[in-house]
């Protein structure tokens, strides 16, 4: 059997959702394969074409140092699912969650796009750019909610250089728990031409529906040390700045999922997402000065420098490093030739 070259990347503690047995119909399309990353809940089966768990038993007999680091319980365990995708010659990853459900024009992308460019922000609510209503991405800062009413205009669509893109969701977009809590309803994009974030321009992009290319895949790291509602957050943040220097942008695309939300306690999102009210601006200001080393063999020093910066001003802890430095060891690794 010939072997796959596009991966898709998930992480989830129970049995085939809906929405899964839905994404691994337009898998086995494109001919893809899902890998599905457990946690100590389960599951320890997964019997779904197309589909290959790995259980934490498996994980940790992996050749790897970083399944060893990673906390249990934690969303953080899916750079497993990065790793062993990448020790496999993935050629494009796409990950997202487990209930995610692609919509009918869901397709295989591709790392040029054509797009709108949008320049000359600071921060940028790519939302606005697809609805007239009041909604923002999970992590904008909440005193740039009302600054983001008034957008610039993008520029005509032109090809984009994109090693990051993401899809957004329709039916429960990503969104903070204050959105939630005081307006939450079923909501619809509307359909519109993709949008580029260029270099300076800054907005949170998460881990639901998330198309990633090679020069990109060691910006996928996960932190492990902050909460689940943070990590892919703070991910974005490091990411973007590392991908200006490799002359990239991410891309924002119309939904192309539609969430079928798991059940979440809103409060306890809230609270797991203070921290993150109150530090992303300070995150952005402490990286985007930050001098970074062009081209695609620096973008694991680039990373590191980054994460250094975060630890130095007490965003994430002393014992993120060792998990930080595992990972680049253990991308070292796959990419040197171990198949996983």
């Amino acid at each position: 059997m010939k072997t796959p070259k596009f991966y898709s990347v998930i992480t989830t503690i129970q049995s085939p959702t809906t929405a899964v047995r839905g994404l691994c119909r337009f898998l086995r399309r494109v001919s893809g394969q899902l890998l599905v990353v457990g946690d100590r809940k389960g599951p320890q089966e997964y019997h779904l074409n197309g589909a290959e768990l790995f259980a934490l038993e498996h994980q940790l007999a992996l050749p790897l140092r970083l399944p060893q680091l990673l906390p249990i319980h934690h969303y953080a365990r899916k750079n497993i699912g990065y790793l062993v995708a990448i020790s496999r010659g993935a050629e494009c990853i796409y990950e997202t969650d487990d209930d995610n459900m692609p919509l009918v024009g869901w397709q295989l992308r591709n790392r040029m796009v054509r797009a709108r460019k949008v320049e000359g922000l600071f921060w940028c609510n790519v939302y606005r750019y697809f609805s007239d209503d009041l909604i923002w991405p999970r992590g904008l800062p909440l005193d740039h909610i009302a600054s983001g009413k008034k957008l610039p205009s993008p520029s005509r669509e032109c090809s984009v250089v994109s090693p990051i893109q993401q899809g957004l969701a329709d039916g429960s977009p990503d969104v903070d728990a204050i959105w939630r809590l005081v307006l939450d309803k079923t909501f619809q994009f509307q359909p519109g031409a993709s949008v580029s974030l260029m270099s300076g321009v800054w907005c949170p992009f998460n881990s639901q529906s998330t198309w990633w290319w090679p020069e990109a895949y060691p910006l996928m790291y996960l932190p492990s040390f902050c909460t689940f509602r943070m990590t892919d957050i703070w991910r974005s943040f490091v990411a973007q700045r590392c991908l200006w220097a490799l002359g990239g942008a991410v891309t924002f695309h119309a939904p192309e999922v539609v969430q079928q939300r798991n059940a979440h306690n809103l409060l306890k999102d809230f609270q797991d997402e203070v921290p993150m009210y109150l530090a992303n601006d300070q995150i952005v200001r402490l990286l985007e000065p930050l001098p970074m080393e062009p081209g695609p063999e620096a973008v694991g020093a680039n990373l590191l420098r980054c994460y250094e910066a975060l630890i130095l001003h007490g965003i994430l802890p002393q014992k993120e490093r060792p998990l930080i430095k595992a990972w680049l060891a253990d991308l070292k690794k796959v990419t040197g030739g171990l198949s996983l």
